[in-house]
């Protein structure tokens, strides 16, 4: 189709663009080629590429290769109003289908005022209408009837288009069914068919023909679809015969005219039913019912008959505050297919328009790069050199060679053209480098710019030397408006703030991109390009500065060392290095600052305690914490020694262990000042106070914030890694230095901090003991009728109110240590008391009870002093003892006689004799039946060297038995080994014969006519052993029980003194007086027997 410009058009001319050959069936020495190679691009096909640039400028001319001037903007616009003017076709159900909305599309993007729009646009509409044509591409067919005796066919087709065979109200399969169609209705210079595929079912052609037409509505695509019958003798039939199918088809062939070939099925389409591009399966129409299902014909349609638009979309999106995403609306995509389409432009130079004009705009726009990936993959795919003219080469070549220039430039300083700051920019860098991979992995880039280098080594190139550009920059832009060392040491410390910075993101998110598309390590580059560029200049630093350095210097010098050191670490490691960093040792640079840092620190942190105790006003934190606002300062500044220490982590182990141990003096030397200056500050606050209590609740905190202090200073071990420090330090120290110093200095601080501690919790201790004393004496003087449950009351209540204010005031620690102190001071008054009402079983009990109380109230159920603390000696006596001197004269008298049982028990030795006595209970009698058997070894009493012994039998205690009078046996003259074999029955109860301390008293007696009877010994049995009592059987013969005889103690026993004591209580005296004359009679003859 000529230009639009033109006036005049030369009549049509209906040449097809298929050399025809003869039809099937006919002799030919040729036979018909298919159209395998692309369509050759019209003559505009070159304005195709440049006005896709047309985003670079909309107005006025440019001098720069491929960009239109004012001439070709015109003649392209002419062309878009012909395009949709002259459109064909059914549209595609994303298209715009009004042209109206085309046309003002169209007059907007070309920015056309519109008296010229519609001058322009007449002219367009009095221009010839174009040769309309149909690109039919018979692909192949499936499933096709075997008409051949060897069941299958030789398949041809007949195709073209009938015009003036509108059908109206209906389709073609409508009419009645004909052979032949496309012979019979078709002219046959406008017939066109395919070659033969000889013996298939489903053949392939990928044929294309160009079939014209005048008007689409009333045109119709006709294909037949035939069986290629060549003459042959039966004998050959016969040869290619397999099974009875093929034999009645040699029949039906007999019948047939010789050469006709047979009908497989047709295809019959309205071209007004059919879109610009169609690709379908058709099923083949059959001429009966023979046959109905006769396969299928896979066709491809096409009728055939740009881009200021990429600037007008453009400027759509800047106007609505947008980016451009690099797609057309659905108006330019209209426009674009119907003109690509009528100008039958191949894929391959639709995508190379685009790839041009794209890789051009994306060179002064900003959109994603990935949309440059589909062009080079469609051009990569159909890539044939030939194709191109050579002019069309060199711009080809020269889009390759512009945009890798302009890609590396990116890459070169994506640092500002990529920042971390915008959410998108990894994913765009990562989308414009595998666009340059693919571009460079093309076979257009390689044959058409082979000298190229390979893009890794491009890219590396950029990188190294867009780091060095970058950091120039920077080094530019932190350089100080005042010359000064200071000042020259701030900027510095900047850069390297920002350099850090640079290797973290290049680690954390640039090298990962650059690996993953092209293998890149980029970190370690960096790394390396820039350590370099930092060590000359800290070094020249560090040797300006000189020595000795200022506290400002040195805080500088200090930030400096600290970021060095991180950048330094994000190197690689000692053993995976090449070679000798400049970075390596620069520690030693910083060598001269240590004094300084040392000494800025101490003073900072005492400055901050003195400032923290003189604003502490000692009160608690809280209901949980305890100590006060000083004592958490006071942690934050240890915490930002250690802190200070691990920044330094000095590298050389020697100068490292001289440097903590110097820390830890330190920190030794605050704690104790902390010490001095809250106690002086509780003392300050205290003045004035006539409220004790005030003064206590100081007193706590102070101790309170001592024992945090504690807990903070034992932790410096771990803060200060002293376990790696001796790692690191290993044989350069001497045996046990690491012991005798470090360890040394923290034991002594920590024993300091104990006695401030133990001294305030006595203090507390002091002014509660007092209280406890005087509410114990009390006690003991009250009324005798108030009991003793409420005679502790008050005691009670004083120490609930007090141990609760200390336990709410005081840590966990110091209120056990004040409660051990409170529990010992309250035994010792407790025993000075007991002692003093010895006598008063009344106040015994009182203090028992009290005790007891006391107990309860440290112990609180497990929340106060724990059993084994509660439980000392002391304690045990004293309960021992007011159990015994509370007790009654009856209970004590119990008492003593189960102490005699228990003697009884412990002795063996028959020193003074035995006796041997049966004893058992009838329970049906309530008797108890005792047989003194014998006695033995007794002790010769009289002068003649012999005894006249006796025993007498008593149940005791007596006021357990007061009806039963002792019994006596028949006394045996000169014989210290009777034989008294008599028996003995008492009525008694078995229930009394049970109780704590009932017994038989067998008192061994030394009959003397003149005076009174000597005592031999005395032996207790326990009645609760006796057989038949306790629910035992009473045994057919009782066991004899042989008891040594003993002895009362000769200095007293301490029941029978606290009977004594009771003067008023005739039952005690008496019994006192009964056992001291026993006591009395045994020392006498403990004396004359020499022992």
């Amino acid at each position: 189709m000529p230009g639009p410009r033109q006036h005049s058009r030369s009549s049509p001319h209906r040449t097809t663009s298929r050399v025809r050959s003869p039809s099937p069936g006919r002799t030919s020495e040729s036979q018909p080629l298919p159209l395998r190679t692309p369509l050759p691009v019209p003559a505009w096909g070159r304005r195709e590429v440049w006005v896709l640039g047309m985003a670079e400028g909309r107005r006025g001319s440019r001098g720069s290769r491929g960009v239109p001037t004012v001439s070709q903007r015109d003649l392209l616009y002419e062309e878009a109003l012909y395009t949709v003017l002259h459109r064909v076709g059914h549209p595609e159900p994303n298209h715009v289908i009004q042209a109206s909305e085309l046309l003002q599309y169209l007059q907007e993007a070309f920015q056309v005022p519109p008296e010229e729009h519609q001058q322009i646009l007449q002219r367009v509409k009095e221009l010839e209408k174009p040769i309309f044509c149909l690109k039919a591409t018979v692909k192949q067919a499936k499933g096709i009837l075997g008409k051949d005796v060897s069941g299958f066919s030789d398949p041809y087709c007949l195709l073209g288009i009938e015009q003036g065979t509108g059908m109206p109200g209906g389709s073609p399969g409508a009419r009645r069914r004909q052979k032949a169609v496309v012979r019979h209705t078709i002219p046959e210079e406008q017939t066109h068919h395919t070659r033969v595929i000889n013996q298939t079912l489903n053949p392939v052609w990928e044929e294309t023909f160009i079939l014209e037409f005048n008007d689409i509505a009333n045109a119709s695509f006709h294909l037949d679809m035939w069986d290629l019958d060549t003459v042959e003798s039966v004998r050959q039939k016969l040869g290619e015969l397999t099974d009875l199918h093929g034999l009645r088809r040699i029949f039906k062939e007999a019948r047939k005219d010789k050469g006709q070939d047979d009908f497989l099925g047709n295809v019959v389409l309205r071209l007004q039913d059919l879109h610009c591009r169609e690709d379908q399966w058709y099923p083949l129409e059959p001429c009966t019912e023979t046959y109905p299902d006769r396969g299928q014909c896979h066709l491809q349609f096409q009728l055939i008959h740009k881009k200021q638009l990429v600037s007008h979309e453009v400027t759509q999106h800047q106007e609505g505050s947008t980016s451009w995403d690099a797609s057309l609306s659905p108006q330019a995509a209209t426009i674009l297919f119907l003109h690509a389409t009528q100008k039958d432009i191949s894929d391959f130079h639709q995508s190379m328009a685009q790839w041009l004009a794209y890789s051009r705009l994306y060179q002064s726009l900003e959109f994603p790069s990935s949309c440059l990936l589909h062009p080079i993959t469609s051009m990569e795919y159909q890539w044939v050199q030939g194709r191109l003219k050579a002019e069309q080469l060199e711009e080809l070549a020269a889009s390759f060679t512009s945009l890798l220039a302009y890609g590396l430039s990116l890459i070169r300083k994506f640092r500002s053209v990529f920042p971390l700051s915008v959410a998108d920019s990894p994913v765009r860098l990562q989308s414009l480098l595998r666009v340059l991979v693919q571009m460079c992995k093309m076979k257009a880039f390689r044959e058409l710019c082979p000298d190229s280098a390979p893009l890794p080594q491009l890219v590396t190139e950029a990188l190294r030397t867009g780091t060095i550009e970058w950091f120039h920059l920077k080094q530019q832009h932190h350089q100080p408006m005042v010359q000064g060392v200071l000042e020259a040491g701030k900027a510095l410390l900047n850069l390297v703030q920002d350099i850090t910075g640079d290797l973290h993101q290049c680690q954390r998110t640039w090298n990962k991109i650059f690996h993953n598309v092209l293998k890149i390590d980029f970190f370690p580059l960096a790394f390396l390009e820039l350590q370099w560029l930092v060590a000359k200049r800290v070094q020249d630093h560090t040797v300006a500065v000189g020595s000795p350095v200022s506290p400002q210097m040195g805080e500088s010098l200090f930030q400096l060392y600290v970021s060095l050191k991180e950048l330094y670490q994000l190197g690689p490691d000692p053993s995976d290095r090449e070679g000798v960093l400049p970075l390596d040792g620069f520690h030693r640079w910083f060598q001269p600052a240590i004094p300084s840092w040392l000494q800025k620190t101490y003073s900072v942190a005492l400055e901050r305690v003195q400032r923290a105790v003189q604003m502490d006003k000692l009160v608690p934190l809280g209901e949980l914490t305890k100590h006060s606002t000083s004592a958490v300062d006071l942690s934050t500044c240890f915490a930002q020694i250690s802190h200070t220490a691990r920044q330094l982590d000095w590298p050389d182990p020697e100068e490292a262990f001289m440097i903590t141990v110097k820390f830890v003096e330190d920190t030794c030397r605050l704690a104790l000042v902390y010490c001095s200056l809250i106690k002086a500050r509780a003392r300050e606050l205290s003045e004035g106070q006539k409220d004790q209590g005030q003064a206590a609740n100081m007193l706590c905190v102070v101790v309170n914030d001592m024992e945090q202090l504690r807990l903070v200073i034992g932790k410096l071990p771990t803060q200060l890694a002293w376990e790696a420090l001796e790692q690191r330090v290993g044989a350069g120290l001497e045996q046990g230095q690491l012991q005798n110093t470090l360890h040394a200095q923290l034991q002594s601080a920590l024993a300091g901090l104990d006695h401030e501690i133990r001294t305030g919790v006595c203090t507390l201790a002091e002014q509660l003991e007092a209280g406890i004393a005087k509410q114990i004496q009390k006690l003991v003087g009250v009324r005798d009728s108030v009991l003793p449950e409420d005679a502790i009351l008050p005691l009670m209540r004083f120490l609930e109110a007090e141990l609760c204010y200390m336990n709410t005031n005081l840590v966990q620690e110091n209120f056990s240590s004040l409660l051990t102190l409170l529990w010992t001071h309250s035994l010792t008054i407790l025993v000075e008391v007991a002692a003093s009402q010895r006598n008063s079983p009344l106040a015994s009990n009182r203090l028992k009870v009290a005790l007891q109380g006391l107990y309860a109230c440290f112990h609180a159920r497990g929340c106060g002093l724990p059993q084994e603390a509660l439980h000392t000696a002391t304690f045990q006596a004293l309960q021992r003892d007011l159990e015994l001197q509370a007790a009654s004269t009856r209970e004590l008298i119990q008492e003593y006689f189960c102490s005699r049982i228990q003697q009884q028990a412990e002795t063996t030795s028959e020193e003074l004799g035995a006796v041997t006595v049966k004893a058992s209970y009838r329970a049906s009698e309530q008797k108890l039946r005792v047989e003194l058997l014998s006695a033995s070894n007794l002790l010769p009493l009289d002068s003649n060297g012999s005894s006249d012994p006796f025993v007498q039998l008593t149940l005791e205690p007596r006021h357990q038995f007061p009806e039963l009078a002792p019994r006596e046996t028949q006394k045996h003259k000169k014989d210290l080994h009777p034989l008294f074999d008599e028996t003995f029955e008492f009525l008694v109860p078995a229930e009394t014969c049970t109780k704590d301390g009932a017994c038989l008293l067998l008192t061994v007696l030394d009959h003397d006519t003149l005076g009174a009877d000597d005592l031999e010994g005395e032996a207790f049995l326990p009645l609760r052993a006796v057989p038949g009592l306790r629910g035992c059987e009473e045994a057919a013969e009782a066991p004899q029980t042989r008891l040594p005889l003993t002895y009362p103690t000769h200095n007293g026993h301490s029941i029978l003194q606290l009977l004594e004591g009771r003067k008023g209580d005739r039952e005690a005296q008496a019994f006192v007086k009964l056992r001291r004359q026993r006591a009395k009679q045994a020392s006498q003859h403990a004396l004359r027997a020499g022992r």
